[in-house]
């Protein structure tokens, strides 16, 4: 059987964007980093297998809908009609930069479980990809660890965007810890410059890829705003300098790159 197409293991989330930088007006929509990797794909022409758990209210069926119009395969998903989506109210600043102002998740316990994992899924596919914003829950790191396992049976490029929201977290020590017990599973990991120094416990980029070098990671890739971005591979580095844009809103750049 050939195998064909990218999973995306993660919880979708309904964000509420400030239309300007007053705050006071917000817009629906879709979102979440695994979500948005999944819809990237999908438009790429990918198959993409969006793994989850689904409520059946109408914010759920909202969320659903917006994935399949994008064309993103929720067969392996599961649906239940006590779960509600998370949601997160993002701001803006005057400079277009995004703020994660608060994160409202009604159903904490609601997630995917190992045992709703259908292998069969991993057979089909070349690349698993997952972040950590279902990480500080012990369920989810089951589940993510039996994914995992899935993946490397099945030979998945493994890919990992730690995508950190220390307000998730019971304390830094835990995201910390958590994440970077997960960096070492991975074929490609992707950091922004300010996680690389959080998770290296560093203040500059040169000390963080000293320290994440003896992970021995594949492929590691640093973004660094409108700065630009590092590429790492067996040790060596490039660096790549931004275009300069006018900015206008950063969500989701991080996911798109």
């Amino acid at each position: 059987m050939e195998k064909q197409g990218v999973i995306s293991l993660g919880e979708a989330f309904v964000d509420y964007i400030s239309t300007d930088s007053t705050n006071t007006n917000f817009q629906r929509l879709l979102g979440g980093a695994t979500v948005n990797l999944a819809v990237g794909t999908s438009r790429l022409g990918l198959p993409t297998y969006y793994l989850c758990k689904l409520g059946t209210d109408s914010i759920g069926q909202f969320v659903e809908q917006e994935l399949k119009q994008e064309g993103v395969n929720l067969t392996f998903s599961v649906r239940t009609d006590t779960k509600r989506m998370c949601g997160v109210y993002v701001h803006l600043k005057e400079t277009g930069e995004r703020n994660f102002h608060s994160y409202i998740n009604p159903t904490p316990d609601e997630v995917l479980r190992e045992e709703e994992l259908r292998r069969d899924v991993f057979e089909k596919t070349k690349i698993l990809y997952f972040g950590s914003g279902t990480l500080f829950q012990q369920k989810s790191i089951k589940t993510t660890e039996a994914a995992l396992k899935y993946a490397k049976e099945f030979s998945n490029l493994i890919a990992f965007d730690a995508n950190i929201r220390l307000k998730r977290w019971e304390s830094e020590e835990q995201c910390r810890q958590t994440v970077v017990s997960f960096l070492k599973h991975a074929t490609v990991v992707k950091l922004a410059e300010d996680e690389l120094n959080f998770l290296m416990e560093t203040n500059s980029i040169e000390a963080g890829l000293g320290k994440i070098s003896k992970l021995n990671i594949p492929y590691l890739f640093i973004t660094m705003g409108g700065k630009g971005a590092y590429g790492v591979m067996n040790g060596d580095k490039v660096f790549i300098r931004a275009p300069k844009v006018d900015t206008i809103d950063t969500t989701g750049a991080g996911d798109a790159f």
